[in-house]
């Protein structure tokens, strides 16, 4: 399983073909308490950078972006009903959408783990 990160503080989690998205901790601790989650349609292709959910919490709303391109499989229902599972644990039930990659090598361009830990170090 690889898991891959972006400037904007989204992660895709690898198994296969397919990816699971969500937003790592730094971002859900700068979003604050999240009160309301919009995903995608099972179905739905989505181009990278491309807009994957909408998050609104008490500071803002904010879209979550596709790290790659892919067609949703799966999106986290549970999200709608308890979008505090974002704040409580965004690596694991917290995650957005599932996506079957449409290009794999696209996940080359992110950074590793080691590597975004660094960034997050960097804009500290």
């Amino acid at each position: 399983m690889t898991v891959r990160y972006t400037k904007d503080h989204e992660y895709i989690r690898v198994d296969g073909d397919v990816g699971t998205v969500g937003i790592t901790d730094y971002a859900q601790g700068q979003l604050g308490d999240v009160v309301y989650v919009e995903l995608p349609e099972v179905g739905k292709t989505i181009a990278k950078g491309g807009e994957a959910a909408v998050v609104e919490s008490v500071k803002a709303a904010s879209e979550v972006y596709a790290p790659v391109s892919g067609e949703v499989v799966a999106v986290n229902g549970d999200l709608e009903g308890a979008p505090a599972a974002i704040n409580e644990d965004p690596l694991g039930a917290g995650w957005f959408v599932k996506l079957k990659l449409a290009d794999p090598s696209e996940l080359d361009a992110l950074m590793s783990e080691a590597d975004y830990e660094a960034y997050v170090t960097s804009i500290g």
